[in-house]
């Protein structure tokens, strides 16, 4: 049996020396502060070993210097354990105080005590009331470090609950080391061999939940492992959107590391999936972000636990943020692409309503003409004055109509080309709106401008003579007089409104009403001539100018429009 025991010890104090090392490095590579409590904690233990080898002479000052140092090595020991666990969740401002006070007495108590009995010696009663505390401060400090890592771990992934069930479990196993060694004054060999045997238990425990191997890292990570390959295997197939590919690994990334809630952003910063767990625990939670490299953002509210226990869960949670990513790539290479296709058909739609209507609208004013022409060119000589000026005015319509559609057809191209050149400058705006009245008003009698003499916008003239006048030639064309042209400057914008009286939209077709080509079944139906594109091209111009081109009804009939334009320049003339 003593065979044993020295073996056990030798092994003990090999142990923990290893293990205050391991805490040590630990803490050199991580620089936080749970490591930091984690190496104060356990190399003192290693210290407390290694200083135990020193030879202790009995009545020597220095061997009861280093004696007292021991004990109050042993005394430090689950005030540092504790404080490691505090680093996740505070302890009550008043416990954390009567543990440190408690501790700084018995630290006093250390180096205060006359003397230390011998081996062999009875104990004074000194040394048996600070025995009985020192046991007391011991059991409190562990059993509460115990309970804590214990019921914080039920809550974590495989791996974090398992490393802290091990220290949970190694600090109640070296407490009852403890008890044993007090318990010894007998040199009991039963009870030393047991003794030793905890202490082995519990470095081997407190070294599992601090740094265990990697091979019993995979065997406890077996049940997160298997569905990270479920989830990777899902990256493979299709998606069609990206928020599909986050929702098939949102809750396996977010089970991975134990997170309460787990979003992902693709890597132009959009949102796109999240997922959070039923039960919500906002008092432990705090974010941690994983940043891909020209990938996706995952940010991550988990237990505070998960940075120290779960550092390689969240390695793995950042490859799978990585190969999420490409599948995002993917993702988002397919929508780009079938956004080109769509937009190539909606090209080759507009091109062949393009084609058509230009063949259609132009064929109708030159088969007049030429008709007219050729009247005149071979009866010019036999018409009459009547006659001949009939032909005149018919000719000069045509070519009218023909005028305006080529300007519309090149004012399409320059919206197409977005070579709409806007300069905007200070103009009088009521004299600008007269003379456009006056050109493009079947009846300018018929029209009410209101608009005061002394308003002055600044607006591109050609951009509001464009607008302006495809108001006015729709508003005589489609609906009714009187016609209201209303002008006046607001809140940084100048507005200008067109209201006719006749029948307004249709509103089934008001959402197609700006729409190139688009013409309701009134129009149609009534044979009015059109080509559909004068709202598409006055909305592009005052889009262009960056304003807009509004439509509502007018009450209690007719339709109204309304150009917004915003304003850099304003001024009045007096």
């Amino acid at each position: 049996m003593h065979g044993a025991i020295h073996v056990l010890r030798i092994f003990d104090i090999a142990a923990y020396i290893a293990l205050a090392v391991v805490a040590v490095v630990s803490f050199r590579r991580r620089r936080d502060q749970a490591a930091m409590w984690a190496a104060i904690a356990f190399g003192s233990l290693g210290l407390l070993e290694l200083l135990g080898l020193i030879p202790n002479h009995q009545g020597n000052v220095p061997a009861r210097i280093l004696t007292r140092f021991l004990i109050a090595l042993l005394v430090l020991f689950p005030f540092l354990l504790f404080r490691f666990t505090t680093v996740f969740r505070r302890a009550r401002r008043e416990l954390d105080n009567a543990f440190f006070a408690l501790t700084a007495v018995l630290l006093a108590w250390t180096f205060a005590m006359p003397r230390i009995p011998k081996s062999g010696e009875s104990w004074p009663a000194y040394f048996v009331a600070f025995l009985v505390l020192f046991l007391i401060h011991w059991t409190l400090l562990a059993f509460l470090t115990s309970v804590r890592l214990w019921r914080a771990g039920r809550a974590q992934p495989s791996v974090a609950r398992r490393r802290m069930q091990m220290l949970s479990l190694a600090s109640a196993a070296i407490t009852v080391a403890i008890f044993l060694v007090a318990n010894t004054s007998a040199a009991d060999p039963g009870l030393e061999l047991g003794a030793n045997s905890l202490g082995a238990l519990a470095v081997i425990a407190f070294y599992l939940g601090l740094a265990p191997p990697q091979l019993v890292r995979v065997w406890w990570r077996s049940p997160e492992q298997q569905r990270l390959q479920a989830a990777l295997g899902s990256l493979l197939t299709f998606a069609e959107t990206q928020e599909e590919v986050a929702g098939r690994v949102l809750r396996t990334a977010a089970e991975l590391v134990g997170a309460r809630t787990l979003a992902i952003r693709n890597a132009q910063g959009t949102l796109v999936g999240t997922w959070s767990s039923a039960v919500m625990e906002s008092d432990e939670s705090e974010p941690v972000e994983i940043a891909v490299p020209d990938g996706p953002t995952l940010e991550v509210w988990t237990s505070p636990y998960a940075p120290y226990f779960g550092e390689d869960e969240l390695g793995l949670l950042r490859t799978l943020g990585a190969l999420t990513g490409v599948a995002l790539d993917r993702v988002r290479l397919f929508e780009a692409e079938h956004e080109a296709r769509l937009a190539l058909e909606r090209a080759n739609e507009v091109q062949a309503s393009f084609i058509a209507l230009a063949a259609h609208e132009l064929r109708t004013p030159m088969t007049t003409i030429h008709g007219f022409v050729t009247t005149l060119h071979h009866l010019g000589d036999r018409l009459d004055p009547a006659q001949t000026e009939q032909v005149k005015n018919a000719l000069l319509q045509q070519t009218h109509r023909m005028a305006v559609l080529i300007e519309q057809l090149l004012d399409l191209s320059r919206v197409d080309a977005e070579a709409i050149n806007i300069e905007p400058r200070p103009l009088a705006v009521r004299a600008h709106v007269d003379e456009i009245v006056a050109s493009a008003a079947p009846e300018p009698d018929a029209v009410e401008v209101d608009v005061p003499n002394d308003l002055v916008a600044s607006v591109d003239r050609n951009a509001l003579e464009r607008i302006v006048s495809n108001l006015v030639t729709n508003a005589f064309r489609y609906g009714r007089p009187p016609v209201v042209v209303r002008a006046e400057q607001s809140d940084r914008h100048f507005r200008l409104t067109v209201r006719d009286s006749g029948p307004g939209v249709p509103p089934e077709f008001v959402p197609d009403l700006f729409e190139r080509f688009s013409r309701s079944e009134p129009s149609r139906a009534t044979g009015v001539t059109g080509t559909g594109l004068g709202l598409a091209i006055a909305r592009s111009y005052a889009r262009a100018h960056g304003g807009d081109l509004l439509y509502e009804s007018a009450d209690p009939n007719g339709a109204s429009f309304q150009l917004v334009l915003p304003q850099t320049v304003q001024g009045s003339s007096g």
